[in-house]
């Protein structure tokens, strides 16, 4: 998978010129809907398909401050599926490869009119791919 790579804007940092902490959780939201994009699975796609993703749980760590124009870096994998809920990992490094945040993210699919879906019997290509991509963590 690519990496997504985020460019600190201005407006992100606080007066001391950190970014501010509240902007590492939108980064996790942009490389999410990246990472699903690059899996076939935009979410405009999810919409056209009646599937809404909602967080569930987000943890997080941060680990070194950024500052106006550095670039973050972003990964994100696929710690844990099983079936119902998905749990997303997220590693973000700066420009000399030292991390400084790290966060996993929860998430549930749900029809429009707020039910679960059962994606292994609604979508089971997709839900296959997440299967897969999440033995692939176990085995790392």
């Amino acid at each position: 998978m690519k990496v997504y790579v985020h460019n600190v804007k201005y407006y992100e940092t606080d007066r001391m010129g950190i970014t501010h902490h509240s902007n590492y959780i939108r980064w996790m939201e942009e490389a999410r809907v990246d990472f699903m994009a690059q899996l076939g699975w935009s979410y405009q796609r999810f919409e056209e398909e009646g599937i809404v993703s909602p967080v569930t749980a987000i943890e997080c760590k941060y680990k070194r401050s950024t500052t106006f124009a550095d670039n973050v870096y972003i990964t994100v994998d696929v710690k844990e599926y099983h079936g119902v809920r998905l749990k997303l990992k997220y590693t973000m490094k700066d420009e000399k490869n030292k991390v400084v945040f790290e966060a996993t993210s929860e998430h549930c699919f749900m029809g429009k009119d707020g039910k679960l879906i059962r994606m292994d019997r609604a979508f089971p290509e997709f839900y296959q791919l997440l299967c897969d991509l999440a033995a692939k963590a176990v085995d790392s």
